[in-house]
């Protein structure tokens, strides 16, 4: 039986780190423009990759060298990946008929994901399959992407993620080119604060989880571009939502992916560092994980 219906079945947490009470996000005057914004130039250099032993998937630390690259600026949009479907007709995993696998319950057998789910006393799962789940409906068929068209698309996999870089001749990035320009040049923090200690990204601020206290302005997704790039230009890189990258690891069949996302809580996982990784399955999309895509040389925006 393959460990994704293991996981759903019996509500562990996907290997994804965090869970919350999705809610409707505050207006947020700060958010920037970004819907035309170009890709980032990330000057090649040498860095120490992984530095936190409290976390062992992160570790040992060892030296990592990255030719130059571009990179998005943020991350891929509803309304970016809306464009993509309307010039291809491409139909997310979540949108066919998933595999027939042993023992999967009946409505794993009906087009659907993985979300994320407030536990409660009688239903102490996290993440349950939601039939109707897909990226123009995040959560289930109640919850439309209508009016959030600049926030990160999610419940794509990863060949929906390849799918897409195919098309806008961009390609996913190595972990090494993450993490390098999550980094921009500094040493990560625990926390995404300011000097006055307001968050700096979109994670779970509170008692993981039983209730987010929405700090930063969201109790769920935010549109690109609402906080603060980091010293190369790019938005989001910590929080938000979860990132694909190119590199296997952790049980066969996944992928690495990194930068935490609004799931993520200091008392839980405090995955909201650059050196931070997780290992999702490539065929499941969930409804905090995304992506943005590198290049070696610029490319426009396809719109």
């Amino acid at each position: 039986m393959k460990r994704s219906i293991l996981v759903l079945a019996l509500g562990i947490g996907l290997a994804l780190s965090g869970c919350k009470n999705k809610g409707s996000a505050p207006a947020v005057s700060r958010c920037a423009d970004l819907a035309t914004a170009p890709m980032v130039h990330i000057p090649g250099g040498s860095f120490t990759m992984g530095d936190d032993p409290q976390y062992p998937e992160e570790g040992p630390p060892h030296a990592v060298t990255v030719a130059p690259f571009w990179i998005d600026a943020h991350e891929l949009t509803n309304a970016e990946f809306a464009a993509f479907v309307k010039a291809t007709g491409y139909r997310t995993m979540a949108e066919r008929l998933p595999p027939k696998l042993p023992g999967a319950p009946p409505e794993m057998l009906i087009p659907g994901s993985a979300v994320f789910t407030v536990p409660t006393h009688d239903d102490p799962r996290w993440w349950r399959w939601v039939v109707g789940a897909q990226w123009r409906h995040p959560s289930g068929p109640k919850e439309s992407i209508i009016g959030h068209e600049h926030e990160p698309v999610v419940q794509i996999a990863y060949e929906d993620a390849e799918a897409y870089a195919r098309w806008a001749g961009k390609a996913l990035p190595t972990e090494a080119q993450w993490e390098y320009a999550a980094r921009a040049g500094k040493k990560a923090l625990p926390e995404p604060l300011d000097s006055e200690g307001r968050p700096q990204a979109n994670y779970y601020q509170g008692v993981f989880p039983a209730r987010d206290l929405g700090l930063d302005g969201y109790r769920g997704r935010a549109p690109v571009g609402c906080f603060k790039p980091n010293d190369f230009g790019l938005y989001d890189m910590i929080g938000n939502v979860w990132e694909w990258t190119s590199d296997p690891g952790g049980p066969e069949g996944d992928h690495i992916i990194k930068g935490g996302s609004y799931l993520c809580a200091g008392n839980y996982c405090a995955r909201y560092r650059p050196a931070a990784r997780q290992f999702q399955e490539r065929g499941l999309g969930t409804d905090h994980i995304g992506v943005r895509f590198v290049s070696p040389e610029a490319v426009p925006p396809r719109h």
